[in-house]
């Protein structure tokens, strides 16, 4: 039995025993309530009892995983990811992360096995492995990026419920309230999670736990404010209160990433269809080329053609993870509750691995050392130094160890061709061989391979000795011309199979493809860095709001001022957080030490107005007109940011969408196909010169 047979069974198998457990489940449904249920009065809500079999089945299976290892690991790690978008309880949250995980593995499950199915070979199927691990974790950003989208509309209604309820009666808690109470079921789970830290007997240390799970920074911003509200009291500032300015404003941000979100998503809509395609297509293309043009054959049975193969299947999945990391709306990939022991603090537990870090790390004191930790601070990674240096030698080892396997492979791949594949009679550019062509292909091939064994598999063999072997073991009805070719095809065969080695500069090849490898988490550090420019103009412009806020509050303080933006930071908390320690020793000394510490222009000069304000000018004149004209022109700034954002990152999503088609096309039939053409007319040519 083939392994296309195979495949191609448990495929049935399993279409088979879904089958049985829908109809095990509507036996269930009918004898539980004692009456004939047909199909259609379930759609009409009349089978609800198997809605209720679905939910204990599910909460079943997710009692089950708890007890596999890697099977928890697995379930734990999708409900944490899920529970901090959005709030759910505990059977609620269970039963959409099971159903989550059923969704995607099913769905990567028959998908693979229908593509493993199509070509069942062994590096197809570890790439296909590969690229459903990669896509596992890209479709449940989808799904993630779905809720927060959902949360963002539902917030714009809350706060228009919150701003009208409020403008009733006056009081923030029951506006809140209220406003919960018609809003969106995601978003109410929030509001009042919100509302019960508010009138809790210790606000501020039940907003600090909301802070850290908030899902975005519009709710974590909105609950300081009602905070504030609370607690220094409303004033009427431009003819309206500062709350519903505050409202306003967080309105605004938020429509606005609504609109870069629907913008964004349009243009990109259906370049992930189109970037995943050539996977279904290149087994067919491949199937088409060889059965026209066998000359095709040789190609796809050669190295390069092998190369090529991998390096389409490799633009795929590259191409599809770019094309999500494009359509990705994260604000930051700091999140609180996500600090466990990650994969490099576990090898840098182990003494060698540790101590081979100290070495390779750059040395305490010199500026090499000052300068990657002043990066991993600004690029907002949790990596210490050593960690982040067994990264970058992980992947080295990795890189070079997976380079040199592959040139190994295709080095032997290439000696089994040598010795396995049809010869035929002589080379056709179109058709192909029949049933009795193919066997004497193979005959003739095992025939070489023969001659090959007893010729000693040396290279050194003459021309003199291979046809004088062809005529004593395999020359009956072959005239001189025949064993003349034979023989030079063998010798031919002879010298490719010794020049199967591994050469020097594959080594050399492998060692580079390491010291890539090895520099790429620094890349990715610089470009982190590049891209948190704008996020820190997000929490400037936040910072700028709740000081809009508070400036405006008699008791106020800068200390004051500089706790509430603790509260609120996510870049910045550390500097923040050890200003607020010194401060007590130097209210002066300890913001100059935060200025040093941040290098962002907009949070330096934030930082230089907190100065003037300790004890020379007071802090309603030091933030005053010129605060709101600062935050109306980054605004406008952020928002023509924005569309030239969206501008490239749609130049590069149709570019990067359709490269694998392009590849599929050029790279695996055009191009060889055009080489193979020229080498069959120049084969024809020295025919017809020697008629």
């Amino acid at each position: 039995m083939t392994t296309r047979q195979i495949l191609f069974g448990v495929l049935l198998f399993s279409l088979l025993a879904c089958a049985l457990i829908y109809a095990v489940h509507l036996w269930l449904t009918r004898r539980s309530r004692g009456v004939y249920v047909p199909l259609q009065d379930i759609s009409r809500g009349e089978g609800r009892s198997v809605r209720n079999l679905y939910r204990q089945w599910l909460q079943l299976a997710y009692r089950f995983c708890l007890h596999v290892p890697l099977v928890k690991g697995y379930v734990m790690r999708l409900r944490q990811r899920i529970s901090v978008v959005h709030p759910y309880d505990e059977i609620s949250l269970r039963l959409e992360t099971m159903k989550l995980a059923a969704v995607i593995t099913g769905t990567m499950g028959i998908t693979a096995l229908l593509l493993i199915w199509s070509n069942p070979t062994i590096g197809f199927i570890v790439l296909i492995m590969l690229a459903c691990i990669v896509i596992h974790d890209l479709l449940i950003e989808m799904y993630v990026n779905r809720l927060e989208r959902k949360l963002l509309i539902q917030s714009v209604e809350l706060f228009s419920q919150v701003r009208h309820h409020y403008q009733q009666h006056g009081m923030v808690d029951e506006a809140i309230y209220e406003g919960a109470e018609s809003a969106g079921p995601e978003i109410a789970l929030h509001t009042h999670r919100i509302y019960h830290a508010l009138v809790s007997k210790d606000p501020e240390e039940e907003l600090e736990k909301y802070y850290e799970s908030a899902p975005n920074r519009y709710l974590k911003a909105f609950a300081g404010i009602s905070r504030l509200v609370m607690e220094f009291g409303d004033y009427a500032r431009k003819k309206s209160s500062i709350y519903l300015l505050g409202l306003s404003g967080l309105t605004r941000e938020i429509q606005l990433e609504i609109l870069r979100r629907d913008k964004l998503d349009y243009l990109l809509k259906g370049l992930n269809v189109i970037a995943l395609a050539p996977v279904f297509f290149a087994k067919p293309i491949e199937r088409w080329a060889r059965g026209n043009f066998p000359a095709m054959d040789q190609f796809y049975t050669s190295k390069l053609g092998f190369i090529t193969k991998i390096s389409i299947y490799v633009i795929i999945v590259v191409a599809y993870v770019l094309l999500q990391k494009l359509q990705q709306h994260r604000e930051t990939d700091y999140r609180a509750g996500f600090d466990k022991p990650s994969w490099e603090e576990r090898l840098c537990r182990i003494p060698m691995v540790r101590n081979l870090a100290l070495i390779m790390a750059p040395r305490q004191g010199t500026p090499a050392f000052a300068r990657l930790l002043r990066l991993l601070r600004e690029s907002n990674t949790r990596l210490k130094l050593e960690w982040f240096v067994v990264r970058r030698l992980t992947l080295f080892t990795l890189a070079f160890a997976l380079s040199l396997s592959t040139a190994v492979f295709l080095h032997v791949q290439a000696r089994h061709q040598l010795l396995y594949a049809p010869v035929p009679e002589q080379q056709s550019l179109f058709g192909q061989m029949n049933e009795v062509q193919l066997q004497a292909a193979e005959r003739r091939a095992e025939q070489d391979r023969q001659w090959m064994e007893q010729l000693g598999m040396s290279p050194a063999v003459d021309q003199g000795q291979a046809e004088k072997l062809i005529e004593e073991n395999g020359a009956q009805g072959m005239t001189q011309e025949q064993i003349k070719a034979a023989a030079d095809r063998v010798l031919e065969k002879l010298r490719q199979f010794d020049g199967e080695y591994l050469r020097w500069w594959e080594l050399v090849l492998a060692i580079a493809a390491g010291l890539i490898a090895y520099a790429f988490p620094l890349w990715m550090l610089y470009f982190h860095r590049k891209v948190r420019n704008m996020e820190m103009r997000h929490e400037v412009y936040q910072f700028m709001t709740v000081i809009s806020i508070l400036r405006g509050m008699e008791r106020i303080s800068v200390e004051g001022i500089l706790e509430w933006l603790n509260r609120f930071a996510v870049i910045f908390k550390v500097p923040i957080q050890k200003c607020l320690l010194h401060y007590e020793h130097g209210a002066q000394l300890a913001l100059t030490e935060l200025k040093e510490d941040v290098w962002f222009p907009d949070f330096q000069r934030l930082v230089d107005k907190l100065l003037l304000a300790v004890d020379k000018v007071p802090i309603r004149e030091v933030f005053d007109e010129d605060l709101d004209g600062e935050m109306a022109f980054s605004f406008e700034q952020r928002r023509q940011e924005y569309e030239a954002l969206i501008d490239t990152k749609a130049g590069w999503g149709r570019m990067i969408g359709f490269a694998p088609m392009y590849a599929l096309i050029f790279l695996y039939l055009v191009i060889p196909l055009i080489g193979m053409s020229f080498t069959q007319m120049s084969i024809y040519y020295e025919q017809i010169q020697r008629l």
